[in-house]
């Protein structure tokens, strides 16, 4: 034992030692040895020239340097400590002392309520009022001004009390003033319940309702009161007072030419092209249009990447169970909840293809029964969905037009037949001349009264038969030559295009020449225009020979700009 004793303490002496050492190493490296560095500086120092020196004296600095930083770095991280230390006891004492005064807050807000309660409980006589606390918010019943103080004045006291009551409310001035601020204090109540219950619904429609959006749109309209309607006004009316509307609400300045293709196109068709240069009013046109008729357009960007029906429509998510909305398919539900004509302006339409991401729109608006204009958004219905859905069905309604704006650059692509045969284009190159007119107010007229004018003009205003047959031979030429027709479907707009546009202040053939410009003599865009250049020539005047020389000065101004063009 006396060995293992002797070999344990030899054993731990030497690590003993070691430690000593090494700390006894540290200290002279650090502390102790400096008199010993700087004796040697010095004996060396003076055997230097002048750049040894130097060098001596940089040595010497970077030695005390490194010391000196190590101990800065110890007090600095010390401090560091002792400041995190102090500032978590104080977030924790201020933490409290704010839990502290949020629960005297609570405190005070319900004596007040109890107070108040006890206030208007003391001017009803025995009609006892209970005390409104936060149970309101879930309550089916809310509190009114008329519920909580109407008892106050007698009215449905026994007539023992009457007396009372009339007392109260006419014989003691203060307290009549007082009661002044308890009706003050109970209106504000009820508002404040109204608002919580309103939050409420939404919150609870946009947690449990697969279309937030739309059922928010139902309840936006639950309660929706419809303007005052006028039902007198002309079309000649309703383009004057929307050219006055623009010029002095918006500062924007239209040409009564422009105004009446515009109306007439509506009546032609559901899609409107508006085309040409930038700067010409394409985007603010339907605008300010449907801010006169005091519903404004949704505006919809479109962008490069729309490809199919979901970058208008939205899908079906099947992970989260949600249909992913747009502001396209809101735009569309509101609608059918008005009465009013609607719009929505497809901004830069062409900057993707029209005929993918809108075909599905293109064909249903293509169905002659109204019934048949419907979008497929889900399989089933669930109950919980919008009330305008049926069988997961929306119904594009008739009092929707859709307004495309396109520009003809090469960072767009070229709108195709298709889409132009279904649409009525509107060229805006020019922009109109600033004009001063009287103030005029917005305008609240139906679609049906607005679809009604526009029957009425198409019985009012019949395309002359003369006119007619001038328009089949041409048609006659244009194949013949050109192997182009003007299609069911050009003939069926003209004669809705032509009557309105007269109705709006136009003239017959004016109506005619812009159809033919812009429905017919357009496809000559997609030929090859070298092989047909020398029968355009002809094709300008056999025009005017038919309809006489300066007949049809946009068409023939059309065919002269494709010929200096190609």
């Amino acid at each position: 034992m006396s060995e293992f004793l002797g070999f344990a303490w030899e054993l731990l002496a030497k690590v003993v030692y070691n430690v000593v050492a090494v700390v006894s190493s540290i200290l002279n490296l650090l502390v102790f040895g400096w008199v010993e560095y700087f004796n040697i500086f010095m004996t060396y120092f003076t055997t230097f020239d002048l750049v040894g020196k130097i060098g001596a004296v940089i040595l010497f600095a970077m030695l005390i340097a490194v010391p000196v930083l190590i101990v800065a770095i110890l007090v600095h991280r010390y401090r560091i400590n002792r400041r995190l230390h102090r500032d978590d006891t104080s977030n924790k004492a201020l933490y409290r002392e704010i839990g502290r005064l949020n629960k005297q807050v609570l405190d005070l807000m319900d004596e007040k309520n109890k107070l108040l309660a006890l206030k208007v409980n003391a001017m009803g006589g025995t009609k006892q009022i209970p005390y409104v606390g936060a149970s309101a918010l879930a309550d089916d019943h809310l509190p009114t001004v008329g519920n909580v103080v109407g008892a106050a004045a007698g009215a449905g006291a026994p007539a023992g009390e009457g007396a009372a009551a009339t007392a109260v409310m006419s014989g003691n001035a203060s307290l009549a003033l007082d009661g002044e601020g308890v009706k003050d204090a109970a209106a504000a109540m009820a508002k404040a319940t109204v608002e919580a219950k309103t939050l409420a619904e939404e919150k609870e429609i946009a947690q449990a309702n697969r279309f937030p959006k739309l059922s928010l749109v139902d309840l936006k309209y639950r309660d929706w009161e419809s303007p005052v309607y006028d039902d007198a006004i002309s079309l000649e009316d309703f383009v004057d007072s929307f050219r006055a509307f623009a010029c002095s609400q918006m500062k924007l300045y239209y040409t009564p030419e422009v105004i009446r293709r515009f109306v007439a196109g509506m009546a032609a068709s559901k899609l409107l092209i508006l085309e040409g240069i930038s700067g010409t009013g394409k985007t603010s046109l339907p605008y300010s249009f449907s801010r006169y008729l005091d519903n404004p357009a949704t505006i919809v960007s479109v962008q490069p990447s729309f490809r199919d029906r979901t970058e208008v429509l939205g899908y079906f998510n099947e992970f989260s169970k949600r249909f992913n909305e747009t502001e396209f398919l809101r735009a569309v539900y509101e609608a059918g909840l008005r009465q009013d004509p609607s719009m929505i302006v497809l901004d830069e339409m062409n900057l993707a293809r029209v005929e993918y991401y809108f075909a599905e729109i293109l064909s249903v608006l293509e169905m002659p029964s109204h019934d048949e204009w419907v979008l497929d958004l889900v399989p089933t219905q669930w109950a919980a969905d919008p009330k305008g859905l049926h069988d997961g069905k929306l119904t594009i309604p008739d009092s929707l037009w859709f307004i495309g704006t396109a520009n003809n650059d090469d960072s767009t692509f070229t709108i195709t037949d298709k889409v132009y045969d279904r649409a009525i284009p509107i060229e805006l190159n020019e922009r109109a001349d600033a004009f001063e007119c009287e103030p005029h107010e917005r305008v609240h007229v139906t679609a049906d009264h607005l679809q009604y004018l526009f029957q009425k003009a198409k019985v009012e205003y019949v395309i002359d038969d003369e006119l007619l047959q001038k328009m089949h031979k041409l048609d006659q030429y244009l194949q013949t030559r050109f192997k182009l027709a003007f299609g069911n479907r050009i003939i069926k707009q003209m004669y809705d295009f032509i009557p309105v546009y007269v109705a709006c202040g136009g003239t017959e053939l004016g109506g005619m020449d812009y159809i033919i410009a812009r429905k017919v003599l357009k496809k000559f865009e997609s030929m090859n225009v070298s092989f047909v250049r020398d029968e355009m020539k002809g094709l300008i005047e056999y025009i005017e020979k038919t309809f006489g020389e300066g007949g049809l000065p946009d068409s023939v101004m059309y065919l002269q700009r494709i010929q200096n063009f190609y």
